[in-house]
């Protein structure tokens, strides 16, 4: 039996963490729906290169659904679940790579880098992007523990994982997604900085 193994792996501390940036992330994700200010399809690769970084199974089988709805080619979407860079276009290279970076910081950037992706895009721009990011990267955090037990289920454990851990962090949700939902009405910070 070959085992599955995590790309990432997530605590409920850091969920807890990606939900307070969340809220305000379905917002702008909202007011781009009629805005349309980003292309949804730019919005779609950016959660597939996310994707890719977390190695969520249940979220790269929703997403490539969705993908491949929206008149992907197949190619073009393993190419993004596989890290490729041959379906990046050129003005959405810059934007694609901070999404990566944003997911293997796990939410702590550089400065630098967000600057380039405002200096790149402009703050509107920029704020749909990180928020197509902040929302991708929770559905990341709650699915790859998803996809742990799913395997389990099947037959085929993660390595280095327990059921202890896969259903603490799935249920988690009943507590920390009310609790961070009033927190976040606090929580003033958009991006938190690796310094």
């Amino acid at each position: 039996m070959v085992h599955q193994e995590y790309k990432k792996k997530y605590s409920v501390i850091e969920y807890y963490k990606a939900l307070l940036l969340l809220y305000d992330a379905i917002g702008s994700l909202r007011k781009n729906k009629s805005s349309h200010l980003v292309d949804k399809d730019f919005i779609e690769r950016i959660m597939l290169r996310v994707t890719e970084v977390n190695g969520c199974a249940i979220c790269s089988y929703a997403h490539t659904s969705m993908a491949l709805k929206q008149g992907f080619s197949q190619e073009e979407i393993d190419s993004f679940l596989g890290g490729e860079d041959t379906f990046v276009e050129p003005k959405e290279a810059k934007a694609l790579l901070f999404a990566q970076h944003y997911a293997h910081t796990k939410g702590y950037v550089e400065k630098e880098a967000y600057q380039s992706i405002i200096d790149e895009y402009g703050e509107e721009k920029s704020a749909i992007i990180l928020a197509a990011i902040k929302v991708m990267m929770v559905g990341n955090i709650s699915g790859i523990p998803i996809s742990a037990l799913s395997s389990r289920i099947m037959g085929n454990p993660y390595r280095e994982s327990t059921l202890l851990y896969e259903l603490g962090m799935i249920l988690s949700s009943i507590i920390i997604i009310p609790l961070s939902m009033i927190h976040a009405l606090f929580y003033k910070t958009n991006i938190r900085f690796s310094d």
